[in-house]
């Protein structure tokens, strides 16, 4: 999708810096998860599961926000839809 107004550049500047924002709430919250599990010596590292299952989240977000898929583009399926009456008009 190619930004065709400043309107839509603004968005997805905002998307990007949200994207950030999440990333670097990750960090800092499961550094101090990794930092409690030191401190307290506990021997089964639990903070591995919260810091992947938010990670398997924060790789999708980067995906969406990074690299849109044209299968869940709004502007792809009005083409679409668009190509689709061009058509039914022209065989009428």
């Amino acid at each position: 999708m190619q930004p065709s107004s400043d309107t839509q550049l603004h968005e997805i500047a905002r998307k990007r810096v949200d994207f950030r924002r999440h990333l670097i709430t990750y960090c800092v919250i499961n550094a101090l998860l990794w930092g409690i599990w030191f401190v307290t010596g506990a021997s089964y590292p639990w903070p591995v599961w919260p810091t992947a299952g938010w990670g398997i989240g924060l790789i999708f977000h980067y995906i969406f926000e990074y690299n849109p898929s044209r299968l869940l583009s709004e502007e792809e399926e009005y083409k679409k839809m668009k190509r689709r009456i061009e058509e039914r008009k022209s065989v009428s």
